[in-house]
C-alpha cells in the first residue's frame, strides 16, 4: 500500500491568463469574451455566485464599467519576478493558459501575433528555468469575441476549425517545452464564458449547449491526434469542474435523482476517457428534444483519440434534492446543511475531494488524475506588512490530507495545483477582494495600489509541505 505522496508528485500552482496577465493594452485587433467581464461597485451575493448556464456577457465597451480582468495583476510585466517567488516557494509545476485572443485576435487570422509568440516563448522558457513543469491550458475562457458574434461561439462548427488551427500552432511551437496540455478549462461548465454562445438567440437553449459541447469534444480529440503525430510523450488531458453532489437524503427517490444528475457531469469525462457518448445520455437528449449535428466521422474521431489524463478543479460540494432541483439543469444544486461555508457561500467539504478521487479512479482505473485547482478565497488583511491566513492553511491542509487518504486507497493522483500561488482577479465576480494566493498582490478591485508582492503565512507553509513531499502538513 502506498502510504505517502508519490515520488515526483507535481506540487504546483495555477492561474489563468485572463485573470492575471493584463494583456488588454497589447490587443489592437480583437479581444476575448473575458475582456468584457466587469466588477460591480457593490457586489451582491448573486454577483459572487458561481456561473449560471445561460448568463451572457455584453460584448460592448461601457466606459463606466470596471473591467478588472483587463488589468489582472500585470503578470505580463512582472512574470520574471513572480516566477522567482514561485521557485522560492518550491513549486514543481505551474499551470497557466495561452490567451487565444492574444495569439489570434479575432480567431480568423492566418498567422499568429508575433508579440504573443514572443511572450509565450519567454514565459515557458522561464517556467522551465525556475524548475517548474509547465501545465498549459489552451482555452481558459479566452475565446475571441469575434467568434462569439460571427459564429455563435462553439455552436458554430467554424469555431472548431479556428481553434484547431490555433492549437496546432501552439503544440507545434511548444511541444518540446510543454509536456502537459489541458485542452479546455472546466469543460463541463458549458456556459457563456466557456462556449461563447449567445443563448438568447436559441429557443432550445439546452440543445445549443450540447451542440457547442459536442464541438469541444471533437476539438479535444483532434488536439490529441495532432499531439500524437508530433511527440508520443505529450500528455493531453481534459479538465472538469468537479460537481459530484451527494443525495440530499437517503430516500430512494433522492438517491436515483442524484445518480442521474451526476451523470450529466460524467458525460464530459466519459466521452474524453472512454471515447463515446454514454447510453444514459440518449434518453436525456430525447426527453429534452436535443438533436446534435455531427459530421460522419465525428464519433470515430472521439473513439480513436481519447485523453491521457483527467484533471479537475475542486472547491466545494452541494446536494442533489429531487424536490427542489431540476434534472435538466446541470448547474443548480442545493446547499448541504451539514457543512460550513466560506464568505462566498462555498461549502467546505474535504471528504468530498476523497470521494471524487475514488469515484473517478473507479470509473477510469487506468488514467492518472490531477487536481488542477483547489484553494480558498477570502478577504485577507495586511497587519504590519504581514498576512496571517491561517484559514487558508487550514482549508488546504484538510484537502491534502484527503488526497493522501485517496492515495492510500490506491488512487493514482499525480499532481496538485493550488489555486492560486499568487492573488489574481476572481473569475466569476471579477474582484480582487476575493483572494486565493499565497502571495499577496497590493491591488484593490479598481486597480489601485502599489502592486507590491507580500509573502503570506501560507507561502511558508506550502513551501514546507513541498520540501517534505507532504510529510509535514503542519
Amino acid at each position: 500500500m502506498q502510504k505517502e505522496f508519490y515520488e515526483n508528485f507535481l506540487w504546483g500552482g495555477a492561474i489563468a491568463s485572463n485573470q492575471a496577465d493584463g494583456l488588454f493594452e497589447l490587443k489592437k485587433e480583437g479581444y476575448s469574451i473575458a475582456d468584457y467581464s466587469y466588477c460591480k461597485d457593490k457586489l451582491t451575493k448573486d454577483d459572487r455566485a458561481e456561473f449560471t448556464s445561460f448568463s451572457e456577457t455584453e460584448l460592448v465597451d461601457v466606459p463606466e464599467r470596471n473591467y478588472a480582468k483587463r488589468r489582472g495583476i500585470h503578470f505580463y510585466h512582472t512574470f520574471h519576478d513572480d516566477l522567482k517567488l514561485m521557485k522560492e516557494m518550491g513549486l514543481k509545476a505551474f499551470r497557466t493558459s495561452i490567451d487565444w485572443s492574444f495569439v489570434y485576435p479575432t480567431g480568423l487570422e492566418d498567422k499568429p501575433n508575433d508579440k504573443a509568440l514572443e511572450y509565450y516563448d519567454q514565459l515557458f522558457k522561464e517556467i522551465l528555468e525556475n524548475g517548474m513543469e509547465p501545465i498549459i491550458t489552451l482555452s481558459h475562457y479566452e475565446l475571441p469575441a469575434t467568434l462569439s458574434v460571427k459564429y455563435d461561439g462553439w455552436y458554430g462548427r467554424e469555431t472548431l476549425d479556428c481553434f484547431v488551427r490555433f492549437a496546432e500552432e501552439m503544440l507545434s511551437r511548444y511541444h518540446t517545452m510543454v509536456k502537459y496540455w489541458i485542452v479546455f478549462n472546466q469543460i463541463n461548465m458549458a456556459n457563456f464564458d466557456s462556449l461563447g454562445i449567445p443563448f438568447k438567440k436559441f429557443e432550445n437553449k439546452l440543445e445549443a449547449v450540447y451542440q457547442g459541447v459536442h464541438h469541444q469534444f471533437v476539438a479535444c480529440s483532434l488536439v490529441k491526434s495532432i499531439a500524437s503525430k508530433l511527440d508520443d510523450g505529450l500528455m493531453i488531458g481534459t479538465m472538469l469542474s468537479d460537481k459530484i453532489a451527494h443525495p440530499a437524503t437517503c430516500r430512494p427517490k433522492d438517491v436515483l435523482f442524484s445518480l442521474k444528475k451526476n451523470q450529466l457531469q460524467f458525460l464530459f469525462s466519459d466521452v474524453a476517457i472512454r471515447g463515446e457518448y454514454p447510453a444514459y445520455m440518449q434518453r436525456f437528449f430525447a426527453e429534452n428534444e436535443i438533436s446534435i449535428k455531427m459530421k460522419d466521422n465525428d464519433l470515430q474521431i472521439l473513439k480513436d483519440n481519447t485523453m491521457d489524463f483527467l484533471s479537475f478543479s475542486y472547491y466545494y460540494t452541494k446536494v442533489n434534492d429531487s424536490n427542489k432541483d431540476q434534472l435538466n439543469d446541470m448547474f443548480v444544486r442545493s446547499k448541504n446543511p451539514y457543512l460550513k461555508a466560506s464568505e462566498w457561500g462555498w461549502e467546505i467539504d474535504p471528504l468530498g475531494l476523497r470521494t471524487a478521487l475514488n469515484t473517478y479512479a473507479d470509473r477510469y482505473p487506468h488514467v492518472p488524475l490531477m487536481i488542477t485547482e483547489n484553494g480558498f478565497g477570502a478577504v485577507d488583511v495586511v497587519e504590519n506588512g504581514e498576512i496571517h491566513d491561517t484559514y487558508r492553511i487550514d482549508y488546504i491542509k484538510k484537502h491534502l490530507e484527503q488526497i493522501l487518504e485517496a492515495i492510500k486507497d490506491g488512487v493514482n493522483v499525480v499532481g496538485y495545483m493550488l489555486w492560486t500561488p499568487i492573488d489574481i482577479v476572481s473569475c466569476s465576480s471579477s474582484e480582487m477582494k476575493k483572494r486565493y494566493g499565497c502571495i499577496y498582490v497590493d491591488y484593490d478591485d479598481f486597480g489601485n495600489g502599489s502592486g507590491k508582492r507580500i509573502r503570506k503565512d501560507s507561502f511558508y507553509w506550502y513551501k514546507r509541505v513541498i520540501e517534505t513531499n507532504g510529510k509535514d502538513l503542519g
